[in-house]
This record gives C-alpha cells, sequence and structure tokens, in this order.
C-alpha cells in the first residue's frame, strides 16, 4: 500500500510538473483540472500503448474467443455481489434479490459462472457501484478526475472505488491469487475493448471523458434518459471502468 501511495504521489507530481506551463482554461465546467487531466491522461496512454495493449492483443490472440468468454463471464459473477450490496443501500431489494438468484445460480450451475444459465432464467446481469448510490443518496459527483492506471472517475466516483473493495470477493483471497485474477481481469478487459476503441474519434481526452460523463449519467438514472450518441452499442458500459 505505501508503495501504491508513493508511485501514485510521483505521477501527480509528475503530472502537474509537465502542464505547469500550460494554459489553465477549463473547457467545460465538469472538468476544471483539465491541465492536471490531460498529464494524467498522457502518462496512462504511454503505459497502454508500450505495455496494457501489447499484452491485451497477445492475449486476444492466443486465447481461443469461447474462453476469452468465459473468462470475461467469471469476473462478472465475481462482481455479482458488489452489485447486490449497492442495490440494498439504494432501496431495491427485489433487483438485489434477482442479482441474489443470479449469482447463486452462476456459482453452482454455471460452474463458478463459466456459463451465464442465469440469463436464460430471465435474470439478466445488472450493474451497480458505490458511485451510483452516492448518486441516489443525493453527492454530487465533484470535478471529473483522471486516476493514474485507473481511468476516467469523478471525485464522488473514486470514493466509490474505494468502498466497493470492500464488497470485492478478490480482496479476500491468498495475496498470489489476487494478483494473478487482478492481472488476468484487467487484461481480459483491455482485450475487450480493443475493437471499441476504433469509436473514437478526435480528441481521444475529450472523447473518453464526455463518454465516461454521459454514461454514468445514464448509469445512475437506470438508463431512463434520451439516447446518446456516446451510448453507442460498440462501446459496453464496462467500458468506462477499464484501466485507461
Amino acid at each position: 500500500m505505501k508503495a501504491i501511495t508513493k508511485f501514485t504521489g510521483i505521477v501527480a507530481l509528475w503530472a502537474f510538473t509537465s502542464v505547469s506551463g500550460a494554459a489553465a482554461a477549463t473547457h467545460d465546467p465538469a472538468d476544471p483540472w483539465e491541465s492536471f487531466n490531460r498529464g494524467v491522461f498522457s502518462f496512462n496512454e504511454s503505459v497502454d500503448r508500450y505495455v496494457a495493449k501489447p499484452v491485451a492483443k497477445t492475449y486476444q490472440f492466443l486465447m481461443p474467443a469461447v474462453v476469452d468468454d468465459a473468462i470475461t463471464r467469471v469476473f462478472n459473477n465475481l462482481a455479482t455481489p458488489i452489485t447486490i450490496v449497492n442495490q440494498l443501500l439504494q432501496g431495491k431489494p427485489h433487483d438485489a434479490a434477482g442479482q441474489t438468484a443470479r449469482l447463486m445460480f452462476n456459482s453452482t450451475f454455471g460452474l463458478a459462472g463459466i456459463l451465464d444459465v442465469a440469463q436464460h432464467m430471465d435474470l439478466p446481469r445488472q450493474k451497480e457501484d458505490f458511485g451510483q448510490t452516492l448518486a441516489v443518496w443525493g453527492v454530487k459527483p465533484g470535478p471529473y478526475v483522471m486516476l493514474p492506471l485507473l481511468g476516467p472517475s469523478t471525485v464522488r466516483d473514486t470514493g466509490g472505488r474505494v468502498a466497493d473493495m470492500t464488497c470485492d470477493p478478490r480482496r479476500y483471497a491468498e495475496q498470489t491469487a489476487r494478483f494473478v485474477m487482478t492481472a488476468l481481469d484487467v487484461t481480459d478487459t483491455r482485450a475487450d475493448l480493443l475493437n471499441a476503441e476504433k469509436a473514437i474519434e478526435g480528441d481521444r481526452y475529450l472523447f473518453i471523458r464526455d463518454y465516461y460523463l454521459q454514461q454514468r449519467e445514464f448509469a445512475i438514472a437506470d438508463g431512463v434518459l434520451t439516447k446518446d450518441e456516446f451510448l453507442d452499442d460498440s462501446l459496453s458500459s464496462d467500458a468506462a471502468s477499464g484501466p485507461f
């Protein structure tokens, strides 16, 4: 933890220094820290270009599609407790009961989530997190922030990420197993985004920022919004929580 904190501090200092001479004009009131965020975004892009993306391409090339899909389903299943807890906190007991049943069926008959048997039982996957819960409770999002390695967020969603960790089953696994699962999850997620990123046009920073903010608004409203051009079928809802 100390090493991670120190690393994050170094990245933050580097990002601040790299943009100290840039203009501080804000183009969007939701992004008052744009200059700083662009510095972190540039760092993330470099890590992605030279590390994450090559690894993801190799993974996608070597991994049969059926196995790749199964791995994604396993990690989706592992994340279900986070959704259940947040649905209860949001006052959605019916949805929480449905996701609990989904977790039980997929963890048993679905072989730990390898098979999504619940999907065929009219129990589709839902996704909730503590950032959404805070929004339901009336907490404002605060400024947009680009996190080192973790990608787009807001002040509210960053706090939500920390809270969600307590509900993540992987947190309670043995350290080596936790590291392997996290590395595999990140690689699998990045591989799934290889095709989706082709939809990004123009300024990548602005596209990702606007997509993230509008997708979050859509998720918090449970989809009760007018159609938005950023919510294209080519970009899944998981894309906004991707590592880069």
